[in-house]
Protein backbone atom coordinates (compact mmCIF):
# COMPACT_ATOMS: atom_id res chain seq x y z
CA UNK A 1 0.00 0.00 0.00
CA UNK A 2 1.60 3.34 -1.13
CA UNK A 3 1.92 5.86 1.40
CA UNK A 4 2.09 9.66 0.59
CA UNK A 5 3.68 12.09 2.86
CA UNK A 6 2.67 15.89 2.55
CA UNK A 7 5.50 18.35 3.67
CA UNK A 8 4.10 21.66 5.36
CA UNK A 9 5.74 24.45 6.87
CA UNK A 10 5.49 23.94 10.56
CA UNK A 11 3.91 27.34 12.78
CA UNK A 12 6.42 29.74 12.73
CA UNK A 13 9.24 28.48 10.38
CA UNK A 14 9.98 28.73 6.46
CA UNK A 15 9.55 24.92 5.98
CA UNK A 16 11.01 21.35 7.42
CA UNK A 17 14.48 20.97 7.00
CA UNK A 18 15.72 19.42 3.33
CA UNK A 19 18.28 17.07 3.43
CA UNK A 20 21.85 18.03 4.31
CA UNK A 21 20.35 20.69 6.77
CA UNK A 22 20.66 20.31 10.97
CA UNK A 23 17.38 18.68 11.95
CA UNK A 24 16.68 17.12 8.86
CA UNK A 25 14.95 13.70 9.29
CA UNK A 26 13.92 11.11 6.47
CA UNK A 27 10.51 10.27 6.49
CA UNK A 28 9.35 7.72 7.61
CA UNK A 29 8.74 4.16 5.58
CA UNK A 30 5.39 2.60 5.64
CA UNK A 31 5.06 -0.58 7.18
CA UNK A 32 3.66 -1.97 4.30
CA UNK A 33 4.85 -0.63 0.61
CA UNK A 34 2.82 -2.89 -1.75
CA UNK A 35 0.32 -1.61 -4.32
CA UNK A 36 -3.68 -2.11 -3.01
CA UNK A 37 -4.63 -4.88 -5.06
CA UNK A 38 -1.17 -6.52 -3.37
CA UNK A 39 -2.89 -5.58 0.35
CA UNK A 40 -6.31 -6.41 -1.00
CA UNK A 41 -5.92 -9.99 -2.05
CA UNK A 42 -3.81 -10.63 1.05
CA UNK A 43 -6.32 -9.22 3.34
CA UNK A 44 -9.39 -11.25 1.60
CA UNK A 45 -7.56 -14.67 2.04
CA UNK A 46 -7.29 -13.76 6.07
CA UNK A 47 -10.58 -12.31 6.08
CA UNK A 48 -12.00 -15.35 4.01
CA UNK A 49 -10.32 -17.70 6.51
CA UNK A 50 -10.99 -15.86 9.71
CA UNK A 51 -14.99 -16.46 8.26
CA UNK A 52 -14.29 -19.96 7.14
CA UNK A 53 -12.84 -20.89 10.90
CA UNK A 54 -16.10 -20.81 12.48
CA UNK A 55 -17.42 -23.57 10.16
CA UNK A 56 -16.62 -26.85 10.43
CA UNK A 57 -13.87 -27.56 7.82
CA UNK A 58 -15.35 -30.82 6.45
CA UNK A 59 -18.69 -28.91 5.58
CA UNK A 60 -16.59 -25.84 4.03
CA UNK A 61 -14.60 -28.14 1.90
CA UNK A 62 -17.92 -30.29 0.49
CA UNK A 63 -19.24 -26.71 -0.12
CA UNK A 64 -16.31 -24.60 -1.94
CA UNK A 65 -13.39 -27.30 -2.67
CA UNK A 66 -12.32 -28.60 -6.26
CA UNK A 67 -12.67 -32.17 -7.30
CA UNK A 68 -12.08 -33.04 -10.78
CA UNK A 69 -15.79 -34.64 -10.81
CA UNK A 70 -17.02 -31.80 -9.60
CA UNK A 71 -15.51 -30.15 -12.99
CA UNK A 72 -17.22 -32.43 -14.73
CA UNK A 73 -20.48 -32.38 -12.72
CA UNK A 74 -20.89 -29.05 -13.81
CA UNK A 75 -19.47 -26.70 -11.06
CA UNK A 76 -16.67 -24.89 -12.70
CA UNK A 77 -16.82 -21.97 -10.01
CA UNK A 78 -14.95 -24.30 -7.66
CA UNK A 79 -11.82 -23.48 -9.77
CA UNK A 80 -12.42 -20.07 -7.97
CA UNK A 81 -13.94 -20.60 -4.42
CA UNK A 82 -11.63 -23.50 -3.45
CA UNK A 83 -9.09 -20.61 -3.77
CA UNK A 84 -10.47 -18.54 -0.72
CA UNK A 85 -10.75 -22.07 1.26
CA UNK A 86 -7.62 -23.07 3.86
CA UNK A 87 -7.07 -25.73 6.03
CA UNK A 88 -5.68 -23.71 9.35
CA UNK A 89 -4.49 -20.83 10.25
CA UNK A 90 -0.86 -21.66 9.07
CA UNK A 91 -2.12 -22.30 5.47
CA UNK A 92 -3.94 -19.43 5.19
CA UNK A 93 -1.24 -16.98 6.44
CA UNK A 94 2.00 -18.75 4.15
CA UNK A 95 -0.49 -18.21 0.74
CA UNK A 96 -0.86 -14.75 2.04
CA UNK A 97 1.88 -13.86 2.68
CA UNK A 98 3.57 -15.31 -0.50
CA UNK A 99 0.57 -13.23 -2.26
CA UNK A 100 2.37 -9.83 -0.53
CA UNK A 101 5.81 -11.06 -1.28
CA UNK A 102 5.42 -12.12 -5.06
CA UNK A 103 2.57 -9.90 -5.84
CA UNK A 104 4.37 -6.46 -5.25
CA UNK A 105 6.37 -6.91 -8.60
CA UNK A 106 3.27 -8.43 -10.56
CA UNK A 107 0.94 -5.32 -9.42
CA UNK A 108 3.65 -2.55 -9.98
CA UNK A 109 4.22 -3.44 -13.84
CA UNK A 110 0.59 -3.59 -14.23
CA UNK A 111 -0.10 -0.48 -13.23
CA UNK A 112 -1.64 1.56 -10.57
CA UNK A 113 -4.66 2.70 -11.98
CA UNK A 114 -7.79 1.02 -12.01
CA UNK A 115 -7.51 -0.92 -15.49
CA UNK A 116 -3.78 -2.33 -13.77
CA UNK A 117 -5.87 -3.60 -10.39
CA UNK A 118 -8.32 -4.69 -12.81
CA UNK A 119 -5.64 -6.75 -14.53
CA UNK A 120 -4.24 -7.69 -11.34
CA UNK A 121 -7.01 -9.48 -10.05
CA UNK A 122 -7.36 -10.92 -13.10
CA UNK A 123 -4.06 -12.13 -13.13
CA UNK A 124 -4.70 -13.92 -10.01
CA UNK A 125 -7.64 -15.74 -10.64
CA UNK A 126 -6.12 -16.99 -14.17
CA UNK A 127 -2.94 -18.63 -13.08
CA UNK A 128 -4.81 -19.60 -9.76
CA UNK A 129 -7.66 -21.83 -12.15
CA UNK A 130 -4.94 -22.99 -14.97
CA UNK A 131 -3.07 -24.01 -11.02
CA UNK A 132 -6.48 -26.18 -10.38
CA UNK A 133 -6.71 -27.10 -13.60
CA UNK A 134 -3.06 -28.63 -13.59
CA UNK A 135 -4.54 -30.72 -10.41
CA UNK A 136 -7.00 -31.76 -12.12
CA UNK A 137 -4.86 -33.23 -15.85
CA UNK A 138 -3.04 -35.45 -12.82
CA UNK A 139 -6.02 -36.89 -10.85
CA UNK A 140 -8.56 -36.86 -13.64
CA UNK A 141 -11.17 -39.38 -12.66
CA UNK A 142 -10.08 -39.42 -9.07
CA UNK A 143 -12.15 -38.25 -5.86
CA UNK A 144 -9.27 -36.12 -4.18
CA UNK A 145 -9.83 -32.19 -3.61
CA UNK A 146 -7.67 -29.38 -3.38
CA UNK A 147 -7.91 -25.89 -1.70
CA UNK A 148 -5.91 -22.72 -1.06
CA UNK A 149 -4.32 -20.20 -2.92
CA UNK A 150 -1.00 -21.58 -3.11
CA UNK A 151 -1.76 -22.12 -7.41
CA UNK A 152 -2.33 -18.65 -7.71
CA UNK A 153 0.57 -17.80 -5.34
CA UNK A 154 2.71 -19.57 -7.88
CA UNK A 155 1.46 -18.13 -10.32
CA UNK A 156 2.26 -14.71 -8.93
CA UNK A 157 5.67 -16.28 -8.60
CA UNK A 158 6.47 -17.21 -12.49
CA UNK A 159 4.88 -13.45 -13.36
CA UNK A 160 7.63 -11.64 -10.49
CA UNK A 161 10.23 -14.32 -11.83
CA UNK A 162 10.22 -12.73 -15.75
CA UNK A 163 9.68 -9.15 -13.72
CA UNK A 164 13.01 -9.41 -11.93
CA UNK A 165 14.78 -11.01 -15.04
CA UNK A 166 13.80 -7.96 -16.87
CA UNK A 167 14.73 -5.31 -14.12
CA UNK A 168 11.19 -4.22 -13.66
CA UNK A 169 9.61 -5.44 -17.19
CA UNK A 170 8.61 -8.46 -18.32
CA UNK A 171 12.19 -10.10 -19.19
CA UNK A 172 13.27 -13.34 -21.20
CA UNK A 173 10.64 -16.57 -20.48
CA UNK A 174 14.11 -18.31 -20.05
CA UNK A 175 15.91 -15.58 -18.22
CA UNK A 176 18.20 -16.64 -15.61
CA UNK A 177 16.17 -15.50 -12.71
CA UNK A 178 13.00 -17.69 -14.21
CA UNK A 179 15.39 -20.67 -14.50
CA UNK A 180 16.93 -20.28 -11.16
CA UNK A 181 13.34 -19.06 -9.03
CA UNK A 182 11.45 -22.01 -11.37
CA UNK A 183 14.52 -25.09 -10.55
CA UNK A 184 14.28 -24.09 -6.98
CA UNK A 185 10.18 -24.62 -6.60
CA UNK A 186 10.59 -27.74 -8.94
CA UNK A 187 13.29 -28.85 -5.89
CA UNK A 188 11.19 -27.86 -3.55
CA UNK A 189 8.07 -29.32 -4.60
CA UNK A 190 9.55 -32.45 -5.51
CA UNK A 191 10.40 -32.69 -1.72
CA UNK A 192 7.11 -31.68 -0.70
CA UNK A 193 5.57 -34.56 -2.85
CA UNK A 194 7.54 -37.18 -1.83
CA UNK A 195 7.39 -36.27 1.86
CA UNK A 196 3.91 -35.01 2.10
CA UNK A 197 3.19 -32.17 4.91
CA UNK A 198 5.89 -32.06 6.77
CA UNK A 199 7.43 -28.96 5.27
CA UNK A 200 3.85 -27.21 5.59
CA UNK A 201 3.53 -25.89 9.79
CA UNK A 202 0.28 -27.74 10.60
CA UNK A 203 -0.50 -29.91 7.54
CA UNK A 204 -1.27 -32.59 9.68
CA UNK A 205 -2.35 -35.45 7.48
CA UNK A 206 -2.88 -33.56 4.29
CA UNK A 207 -1.21 -33.99 0.96
CA UNK A 208 0.62 -30.84 -0.56
CA UNK A 209 -0.95 -30.14 -4.01
CA UNK A 210 2.21 -29.42 -5.70
CA UNK A 211 0.84 -30.02 -9.31
CA UNK A 212 -0.77 -27.00 -8.62
CA UNK A 213 2.42 -25.27 -7.57
CA UNK A 214 4.14 -26.38 -10.62
CA UNK A 215 1.29 -25.64 -13.29
CA UNK A 216 1.03 -22.25 -11.54
CA UNK A 217 4.16 -21.02 -12.03
CA UNK A 218 4.09 -22.20 -15.68
CA UNK A 219 1.18 -19.77 -16.35
CA UNK A 220 2.11 -17.00 -14.29
CA UNK A 221 6.19 -17.10 -16.28
CA UNK A 222 3.38 -17.63 -19.84
CA UNK A 223 0.81 -15.06 -18.75
CA UNK A 224 2.34 -11.89 -17.19
CA UNK A 225 3.60 -11.11 -20.96
CA UNK A 226 -0.11 -11.07 -22.46
CA UNK A 227 -1.53 -9.26 -18.96
CA UNK A 228 1.00 -6.49 -19.11
CA UNK A 229 0.22 -5.88 -23.14
CA UNK A 230 -3.58 -5.56 -22.07
CA UNK A 231 -3.03 -3.45 -19.65
CA UNK A 232 -0.74 -1.08 -21.45
CA UNK A 233 2.70 -1.50 -20.13
CA UNK A 234 4.82 -3.87 -21.90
Amino acid sequence: MNVLHFEAPAPGGSGTPRAGEPGYRPAPEPMVNAPWPVVAVTLGIVAAYAVQSRFDLQQVEQAFAFSPPQLLGGHPERLVSSMFVHGNWSHALMNAGFCLAFGAPVARLLGRGAGGAAAYFLFFLTTGIVATLGFAAVHWGQGVSVIGASGAASGLMGGAARIIGGQGRVGRMFSPAVLQMGAAWVVINLIMAVSGSLLVPGGGDALVGWEAHLAGFAAGVLLIGPFAWLAGRR
